[in-house]
């Protein structure tokens, strides 16, 4: 994430200066070759218009797929658990009685029912591969899909192309890295973390903030200093090096300054009635800045439900502490996810977004089909649930199947690299597209053979 200082330069989050930078004097120092700007900037000027984006809702500590969407009413109780399926707005879908707002929207997603993985059943797995396509080995992190996302089309104006609401995914055990910036790519390519709660009294966001040293005519003046410079040196600036090199330290300036991305933050812009709609909570109030953030040209957003595993309720369902409880769930998280996405899909449909903008709902794993001793359930990647809205996806359908008592693929397998494939797909990108990967070979977007989930389409 970039910081701008004030002392007068811009540093990375590793403490480099523009000045440092400037003095490698060499492509290589971001992973790029002359030619693969080149063709990445004419790719972005391709595509600069094409406004499709996507809204990646990920449910860190994984949802039981037989609590929520992939109900077995005729199991014994030990494995359907203690709750009811109910009717929806589709006739080919049942869910869960805890989430009666998804009932009536149940037309507009359709559900996978068959994801699995063969890594371990640990979250930062599942996360990795859920959101890059790829479980990381050898040192080699591939990039978010949003990140990729932007490398390939750039960013509207002063608006980064991809944010992460509310912040990076935290301690979830094991020390894996989550999958949740640039990877390979680089950090010029990290997205826009916003690092603040939206649904605290007087929420504003941090990096859009003058550093406090900084008053607005302080700032003002600079802008227009800068201005001056950069007439002055333009033949330099003009070079396809020194705009490479500058590209990082001055997105977070404009940002900063910029009027449009200050407005997009701006919740306090939504009447109140919308933002009780959304709910007053954490993620309520990250769905609702999702959607300001889409409307005002973010091509990408990415929704941490929750952020850890631990000493706070989540959908990580073991049982005891410091997990949560299936009971817990009912009653905290399932009403909070059920008023917030709701009112989103409501909100992107109303305002004639929904057919661009895929609403993508993932988790890293699904839970035992047993019940465990404590009363909870356990990580389980042979079998879960995902589903999908938007963005050229058909609502109302089920694609694949699970067995009777939802531990195992029945029909239709999928696998989290179908997952990156299908929001490539929804996006527009070439799956057979490529990005300079480790030591600036070609790295294709998903791996050979790897299609989109065409059911959904």
């Amino acid at each position: 994430m970039l910081q701008v200082t004030g002392d007068g330069c811009v540093r990375t989050c590793d403490g480099m200066s523009r000045r440092d930078f400037l003095q490698v004097g060499t492509l290589g120092a971001v992973g790029l070759s002359l030619p693969q700007l080149l063709a990445q900037k004419a790719l972005a000027a391709e595509t600069a218009d094409d406004d499709r984006a996507c809204i990646m809702i990920f449910n860190l500590g994984a949802p039981s797929q037989l609590d929520c969407w992939d109900m077995k009413p005729d199991a014994p109780l030990e494995i359907r658990g203690p709750f009811k399926p109910i009717r929806t707005a589709s006739p080919d879908i049942q869910i869960s009685e805890i989430f009666p707002l998804h009932a009536r929207l149940a037309d507009k997603f359709s559900l996978v029912r068959s994801m699995n993985h063969s890594a371990p059943a640990v979250h930062g797995s599942g996360h990795q591969m859920m959101q890059t396509g790829r479980l990381f080995q050898g040192g080699v992190t591939s990039p978010h899909v949003g990140c990729a996302l932007g490398y390939l089309r750039g960013r509207k104006g002063d608006l980064p192309p991809h944010v992460i609401l509310p912040e990076p995914m935290g301690d979830t055990g094991g020390g894996l890295p989550h999958g949740q910036d640039g990877g390979f790519l680089g950090k010029a390519h990290d997205p826009f973390v916003l690092m603040a709660d939206p649904s605290k009294p007087g929420f504003k966001v941090p990096d859009l903030l003058p550093p406090a040293e900084i008053g607005e005519a302080r700032l003002d003046r600079r802008r227009r200093m800068c201005a001056v410079i950069d007439d002055t040196v333009k033949g330099f600036e003009a070079s396809e090096s020194a705009q490479l090199m500058d590209s990082s330290f001055s997105a977070a300036f404009r940002i900063m300054t910029s009027t449009r991305a200050r407005n997009a933050f701006d919740l306090s812009k939504e009447p109140e009635s919308v933002r009780e709609r959304y709910g007053k909570t954490r993620f309520g109030q990250c769905c609702l800045l999702a959607r300001r953030l889409i409307e005002a040209g973010v091509r990408f957003v990415t929704i941490n439900t929750f952020t850890t595993v631990f000493d706070e309720i989540t959908w990580d369902i073991h049982g005891s502490k410091p997990f949560t409880s299936i009971e817990g769930m009912r009653d905290h998280v399932a009403p909070m996810y059920d008023q917030g996405y709701s009112a989103l899909l409501d909100d992107l449909d109303h305002r004639g977004m929904l057919p661009r903008t895929l609403v993508a709902c993932l988790a890293e794993f699904g839970r035992t089909p047993r019940i465990n001793p404590a009363g909870g359930r356990d990580h389980w990647p042979q079998c879960w649930t995902v589903y999908f809205a938007g963005g050229g996806v058909q609502g109302g359908r089920v694609v694949g199947r699970s067995d009777e008592i939802g531990a195992y693929p029945a029909e239709r397998p999928v696998e989290p690299a179908e997952v990156a494939a299908t929001i490539y797909h929804s996006l527009g990108l070439n799956l057979e597209h490529t990005v300079p990967g480790p030591q600036s070979r070609p790295f294709p977007l998903v791996d050979f053979g790897v299609r989109e989930i065409k059911e959904l389409f």
